[in-house]
């Protein structure tokens, strides 16, 4: 079975139609399967207080306009949505609160996300889990109990799902990737698992590969030094074809396992051991 292999737009979209159809483009080009994004009610995600403090950002002096001027609205959806389906992708977005689950559901999305910072959002997990559709759970801030209790709610519902191996670090250090943690999740929960990473560079990725993940999500951007909290954790449009390329060709090495003499090799076989006795 093939990686699926998504890309995440997230807020790197700047608020942009224009930026976020040619990261569109890029996943396209790539060969990604599905982009994603991040949807959230500022005034529910956010106190007031926090809101009302003060920021610098393209948008204005306050909390509230940064966080307003990265939120696309249902008219921006709509438009993301006819825009992939024209470029024949799959998008879909992590809610961050309950409304936005329920903004989502206004656009027939195949897949939902678990955001690492939401799997302790119960109420959360029971209205996803409610929609039956494959959900990919970033593990990312977790505890061991905090993953049981989403594996619980989504196995009681009868939704697919798959956990996604994650360590909430913009960039990861690599010291910190702990890949084994795979293989752990997949033998504690009995279940696909795939990784979702915030490193520099492709080494780390491909080394989850390595360990059977079954999805692979990476942040991209059109320049790292873009605006954005997101944008040094992510990759830009070289390296993201390179890593798919990789990918693509990782898998296609693997083979079927046999132990038999390729075919190929015979022709090299017999010139090589053309000075040899023939074995009776």
């Amino acid at each position: 079975m093939s990686i699926f292999i998504i890309a995440e737009i997230g807020i790197n979209h700047n608020g942009s139609l224009e930026t976020c159809k040619q990261l569109i483009d890029l996943a396209v080009k790539a060969g990604a399967d599905a982009v994603k994004f991040q949807k959230r009610t500022v005034d529910l995600v956010y106190s007031k207080d926090f809101l009302d403090s003060p920021r610098e950002s393209p948008w204005g002096s306050t909390q509230r306009a940064q966080k307003e001027g990265l939120e696309f609205g249902f008219d921006h959806y709509n438009e993301i949505n006819h825009y992939c389906n024209q470029q024949n992708i799959d998008w879909f977005a992590s809610a961050w609160d309950l409304d936005s689950q329920k903004f989502l559901r206004n656009f027939d999305c195949k897949y939902n996300k678990v955001a690492s910072a939401m799997i302790v959002f119960e109420e959360l997990l029971l209205a996803i889990a409610s929609e039956g559709k494959h959900t990919f759970i970033s593990t990312g801030m977790s505890t061991k109990s905090d993953i049981d209790r989403a594996v619980k709610i989504f196995s009681k519902a009868n939704c697919p799902f798959e956990l996604m191996h994650c360590v909430s670090t913009y960039p990861l250090d690599d010291r910190d990737a702990n890949l084994r943690r795979i293989e752990t999740l997949r033998e504690t929960f009995k279940c696909n698992v795939g990784y979702s990473g915030h490193e520099t560079g492709l080494a780390i990725s491909y080394g989850a590969v390595g360990y059977g993940i079954t999805s692979l999500e990476r942040h991209i951007t059109l320049d790292r030094a873009m605006y954005g909290s997101d944008q040094a954790a992510s990759l830009e449009p070289a390296g993201f074809i390179s890593l798919l390329g990789g990918i693509r060709k990782i898998e296609s090495a693997y083979g079927d396992g046999s132990i038999d003499m390729n075919p190929r090799e015979k022709i090299v076989a017999d010139k090589l051991r053309a000075h040899l006795p023939k074995n009776e």
